[in-house]
């Protein structure tokens, strides 16, 4: 997992974009845990509300899903 800097913000995800609740540097990926900075969230699920690191990862929480 990688260590974040700064404080975790929490959002509110939504098709193509999301909302801001609680301002942050980072969230982090609900299915490796590692910090991901708000620059570079690219992955996530509007259904779940869940972050991804990477393409792989949310492909995965799909198919589970």
């Amino acid at each position: 997992m990688l260590m974040a800097q700064g404080k975790q913000a929490k959002l509110h995800y939504l098709a193509g974009g999301f909302r801001v609740l609680v301002p942050g540097d980072y969230v982090v990926c609900a299915k490796s845990g590692e910090a991901i900075s708000l620059e570079d969230l690219r992955y996530w699920s509007v259904s779940r509300q869940e972050a991804y690191a990477t393409a792989e990862l949310a492909s995965a929480a799909e198919r589970k899903a």
